[in-house]
């Protein structure tokens, strides 16, 4: 059975959803993006997803041409109607079809859903390596469309034998292209960006299962600050929280999974129940 899409006002099956070139998404690569997950069924911290949205539209200039219970009900039924039980489910605001390829027009708004993995632990099951990289995204707190460095980076990633990059500016860390940031210091303080960087969902859970139990600090988190780290990890949506062993082939910590990932990746799992579905 076909999976279906919204484009706009209309369910559609995925095989035949469209967009005209003229989009600016297209044209100009102009659009703004949310996802988030469902399991067992029900959305995950759909209302903090939709905030996001929300603002990154606004942030944008763009008329998402739906209200949150006009969106909501949408989501609702490109749910029932697909049945999917463990998805992704994406959020596209695209620029429009604009009249000269530069002006802005009336958003188009798709949302796809498509299969996708769940953990079925509750504590990390491997680590990753990553290489450092000397960029700041553009409206850095904005969800866009915009991933043209992330994928350009690509084959010097796998020259390096690295799996993500993090991104950086004069020295000071921002985050990966689809992660935030995490590290523990040699304080035992855990530290993340705090400015410059888009702010996740599941970021902001870890901060609240930490609070209360774990110093933390939302700051410049320098690079220099790597070589005494206890730990690194990176979190998402699709990646829960994965910890980091290795940047820049300069070890992190004893170079194994950290006690801190290992709790927070537990206290989230089962904070959510499942993945705070409501």
């Amino acid at each position: 059975m076909p999976h279906f899409v919204f484009v706009n006002d209309s369910l559609v099956p995925a095989d035949e959803a469209s967009l005209l070139i003229g989009d600016l998404a297209i044209q100009r690569g102009y659009g703004i993006f949310d996802f988030f997950k469902t399991m067992d069924g029900e959305p995950v911290y759909l209302d903090e997803h939709l905030d996001r949205f929300f603002h990154s539209a606004a942030a944008m200039r763009l008329d998402a041409g739906v209200n949150r219970v006009e969106l909501k009900q949408r989501i609702g039924a490109l749910l029932e109607r697909n049945g999917i039980a463990n998805s992704g489910v994406r959020l596209t605001l695209t620029g429009g079809y604009s009249p000269d390829g530069y002006s802005l027009a009336q958003p188009n708004l798709v949302i796809h859903q498509s299969l996708l993995a769940v953990p079925v632990s509750a504590e990390p099951t491997h680590s990753i390596r990553l290489m450092t990289y000397p960029h700041l995204r553009q409206l850095p707190e904005v969800k866009t469309i915009d991933y043209l460095v992330a994928i350009w980076l690509q084959p010097l990633l796998r020259e390096k034998g690295a799996d993500d990059v993090l991104y950086h500016r004069d020295g000071v860390i921002a985050e990966c292209p689809r992660s935030n940031f995490f590290l523990l210091t040699d304080r035992d303080v855990l530290v993340t960006p705090g400015t410059n960087i888009l702010k996740g969902i599941t970021r902001m859970k870890v901060l609240e299962a930490v609070n209360g139990r774990l110093a933390t600090e939302e700051r410049e988190v320098l690079l220099a600050e790597l070589t005494s780290a206890n730990e690194v990890f990176i979190t998402s949506t699709t990646k829960h929280v994965v910890p980091v062993t290795e940047v820049d082939g300069v070890r992190i910590g004893d170079g194994r999974i950290g006690p801190v990932a290992k709790w927070v990746s537990a206290e989230l799992y089962k904070r959510a129940a499942p993945y705070g579905r409501r």
